[in-house]
């Protein structure tokens, strides 16, 4: 049973991973951009965190984050975000502290069902479902792309 499973895992991580990567990156509309970062500003201005800029800081496993969130800060990794969607990098350190806080609060690991856990919980408050697309592929499937191909694909937005 514990076989089909870890299977099935494998299946849905492949599957995933080449909708990311054969996937034509997405056009998002100017209104959509704005929308997008006008809310994540709002959800930057609700985190507990003081967030740290790092150009090498990366956590290795969600422990490691959350006794970072605990004493109330949070390192954010340059290549941790793409910012060719935004208009100002700051939107995706913004998106990437919000994006890891969501783990925190979903108690949720690095791992493809963690990714969707902290996908679903950050596409509840989406004002969007462009947003909740954006957020899929930025979550979801570059994430399954990560852990296809053992290191970060390029980053993109892709609409499957």
């Amino acid at each position: 049973m514990a076989l089909t499973k870890v299977n099935t895992n494998i299946s849905l991580v492949e599957t995933l991973a080449k909708l990311y990567l054969e996937g034509k990156p997405a056009e998002i509309s100017d209104e959509t951009i704005a929308q997008l970062c006008d809310w994540l500003m709002a959800e930057f201005h609700q985190l507990p965190l003081n967030l740290q800029f790092s150009d090498y800081m990366r956590y290795n496993n969600a422990q490691e984050m959350f006794a970072d969130i605990e004493l109330q800060q949070l390192w954010v990794s340059a290549d941790s975000y793409d910012s060719s969607v935004y208009p100002n990098p700051i939107y995706g350190f913004i998106f990437q502290g919000m994006h890891d806080y969501d783990h925190y609060l979903t108690d949720s690991d690095f791992s493809l069902e963690g990714e969707i856990a902290a996908y679903n919980f950050a596409a509840k408050r989406a004002p969007s479902l462009d947003i909740q697309k954006i957020l899929y592929s930025e979550i979801v499937l570059r994430s399954a792309a990560y852990l296809y191909l053992g290191y970060a694909a390029t980053p993109k937005i892709v609409f499957p």
